[in-house]
């Protein structure tokens, strides 16, 4: 009886999700190197004063320099809870509170509708989820610069392709206005 006990409790996080009552995990985490965060706020025209959401913010780096380089109101979106702590301790060790703040959340439902900026750096079947929320709240001129993977039946306005990041690795920006 014990050993069944155990088991179900090891299982119980496999068979929430699969009953869909614990968010999924949307992409790894692997962060973006800074030289690469800068250049996706460029790419996207961040602004001062504009709000930013970082969707799988991972450790927090975009909606930081967001905040702390181009004084936008940056707002991230992270699913794992030590990355959201280790996101909110560089927030608060920063002074960044009225800047910058970070959701322990799915990105899956949250409301955009107050976006000039998202970023992403998700999977394809990611983007894929995530395309039909960003279409239905997004406003008018709100931009979405992703990292590395296209949003399928979306047509950048514009494609910057990065050869080497500074660590040897390539990436490619792509830049959309609804």
């Amino acid at each position: 009886m014990k050993k069944s006990l155990f088991l179900s409790i090891a299982l119980l996080p496999l068979l929430l999700a699969q009953n869909g009552r614990e968010p999924e995990k949307l992409a790894p985490y692997y962060p973006t190197p800074e030289t690469i965060v800068e250049k996706m706020l460029q790419l996207g025209g961040v602004k001062a004063g504009e709000t930013l959401f970082d969707l799988g913010s991972g450790d927090g780096r975009i909606v930081i320099m967001a905040a702390e380089k181009f004084r936008a109101r940056a707002i991230g979106v992270e699913l794992d809870r030590d990355l959201y702590r280790q996101s909110l301790d560089r927030i608060q060790e920063l002074r960044l509170q009225k800047t910058a703040r970070i959701i322990n959340g799915d990105i899956l439902a949250q409301d955009y509708t107050s976006a000039d900026v998202v970023t992403v750096y998700l999977l394809p079947l990611s983007n894929d989820k995530v395309r039909p929320i960003l279409e239905k709240q997004l406003r008018k001129g709100a931009r979405v610069v992703a990292h590395d993977f296209e949003f399928r039946d979306w047509s950048p306005v514009k494609v910057e392709t990065i050869d080497d990041d500074g660590e040897g690795r390539s990436h490619t920006l792509y830049l959309y206005v609804r």
